[in-house]
């Protein structure tokens, strides 16, 4: 379902997509879930939240509907060049399946080609579509490192993520500074030389 919301002064349109019947299902269980926790899901503060809820779970888990091959195959282009592509400083925000709690951090992503690139912009859509799901790091970083690989057929394929996981922050050892980093590399860039160069690149401030 896709609609529009203006403005008193019609200079403001707000577009949302969702299904109707599971927004419908989602809220009905928050309600539910509200009383649980000792609320009244009834009173004013919290007479909508259901429904906002549910239409925000869809929105944060809309990966499950995305294709990320294809994602990258429109807009496949033949080109000779086979140096290194990088995408760093990729903002990443992704629930841990274990406590559904965000996970917020960077993806730094590079691959060398073999014939093909791809849009850049796609890269960045690659790593939106695996990360708006459930996910654990470690699986979202080699997800992204195998799509690239299996669809571009590159030369090799680097992913490094570094992310701050609220399951830890909020709960359990309560740790707010503490940064997870995983990484995982393909082909060329598991030559030290490749993959010292690349993580340099990552590190400095060329922008």
């Amino acid at each position: 379902m896709e609609f529009s919301i203006n403005n008193q002064n019609g200079n403001y349109q707000k577009i949302e997509k969702y299904n109707s019947e599971t927004t419908l299902n989602l809220a009905e269980h928050y309600a539910k879930i509200l009383e649980l926790v000792g609320e009244d899901p009834t009173r004013e503060g919290l007479e909508k939240t259901p429904m906002r809820v549910a239409k925000a779970l869809q929105f944060m888990l809309q990966g499950y509907e995305m294709n990320p091959e294809q994602i990258l195959k429109s807009a496949m282009f033949k080109e000779d060049y086979k140096q290194m592509v990088i995408v760093k400083d990729i903002e990443l925000f992704s629930m841990c399946e274990h406590h559904m709690l965000p996970f917020i951090g960077k993806a730094h992503v590079a691959y060398i080609p073999n014939g093909y690139i791809t849009g850049l912009s796609k890269i960045a859509r690659v790593v939106e579509a695996f990360s708006r799901r459930l996910q654990v790091q470690e699986r979202l970083t080699t997800q992204i490192k195998d799509c690239i690989n299996d669809t571009l057929q590159p030369l090799g394929v680097a992913v490094v993520i570094e992310a701050q996981h609220l399951c830890m922050q909020m709960r359990g050892v309560q740790k707010q500074h503490s940064v997870t980093t995983t990484s995982d590399f393909t082909g060329a860039f598991n030559r030290e030389a490749t993959r010292i160069e690349f993580l340099k690149i990552v590190s400095s401030n060329l922008h």
